[in-house]
């Protein structure tokens, strides 16, 4: 789960990508098991929908005393490696407590 906490954000914080589902379900129930009381998933772009997607069944499956506390939407401006171009990308902040 290497890529999955933030280096600069606290530990409680999972980034959703590419990965699989699972591997971000798998994440925030370590984060869980190890003690954690609130974690939050960060998502943007497509990446919003694994985001959800993971949180409804960490809540509906795995661990149903988890729930959803509040949600973040916004807006990131992200600027492109390749043409140096910048655009407004969505974002998403699930924030989960046990």
């Amino acid at each position: 789960m290497k890529n999955n906490m933030s280096e600069h954000g606290s530990d409680s914080t999972v980034f959703v990508g590419k990965k699989p589902t699972m591997s971000y379900v798998l994440a925030c129930l370590t984060l869980f098991q190890n003690g954690t009381v609130d974690i939050t998933l960060k998502a943007r772009g497509r990446a919003i929908s694994k985001a959800v997607d993971a949180a409804q069944i960490l809540t509906k499956k795995f661990v149903p005393d988890v729930t959803v506390k509040s949600i973040e939407l916004g807006t990131e401006l992200v600027k492109s490696l390749d043409s140096g171009t910048t655009s407004d990308v969505s974002s998403m902040e699930i924030h989960l407590s046990k």
